[in-house]
């Protein structure tokens, strides 16, 4: 088995299940365009993190830090999550992240902020493991950062995979807004028929 759970509760039944990791996978749930890395080495790496479940063992694409041993990754959803876990694969040596803490912040106020939640990370190993939040505080996520501030030793740190559990909400949008937006003339709303475009959101 590729990953391991820690954290203050670890009631993940579904775990047992055969080929059951992905169940409550929110890969699909992330505006993957949209993430950004602070203190990438190579340009747009840390977005390459944010893999399917299917990927989550694979070496070629991976994220490392460049001036110092600091990574800082943000990471917006497309709706609301009810987040339950975090999972992370990251070094078998010293490049591996030592602790992670979870808070909107960069780099200049990341020291002087209070952390949502930080966890310790496990050391040389090349397994996913799974951390657990405090459900009470990841009720109604629409973004998370994650800061990685030390590691265990090295002069860069490095991160395989990223992916969260938990469970998405679809964000409402008013038809009327979401009607005006999508038709630019307004002249459009008087063809013989369109009031029935009301029926249905635009996906």
């Amino acid at each position: 088995m590729s990953h391991h759970c820690h954290g203050e509760s670890c009631e993940h039944d579904h775990e047992d299940l055969p080929e059951a990791g992905d169940q409550f996978l929110l890969y699909s749930r992330i505006d993957r365009d949209n993430v950004r890395c602070l203190n990438e080495a190579v340009p747009g790496s840390g977005k390459t993190v944010i893999k399917p479940w299917n990927e989550r063992m694979e070496n070629e694409k991976f994220v490392e830090s460049d001036a110092d041993e600091q990574l800082i990754l943000f990471v917006p959803f497309t709706g609301s999550v009810k987040l339950r876990s975090i999972c992370l694969r990251t070094d078998r040596g010293d490049q591996a992240p030592s602790s992670m803490k979870v808070d909107d912040v960069d780099f200049d106020a990341a020291e002087s902020y209070t952390p949502v939640q930080t966890w310790e990370l496990v050391e040389g190993s090349d397994d996913v493991i799974e951390y657990a939040t405090r459900i009470t505080k990841f009720t109604s996520v629409r973004n998370i950062t994650l800061y990685f501030p030390e590691n265990f030793g090295d002069d860069t740190s490095i991160i395989r995979f990223v992916g969260f559990k938990g469970e998405w909400t679809e964000i409402k949008r008013d038809p009327i807004i979401t009607v005006y937006e999508a038709n630019a003339n307004p002249a459009d709303h008087k063809i013989p028929g369109a009031d029935n475009k009301m029926d249905h959101s635009i996906q």
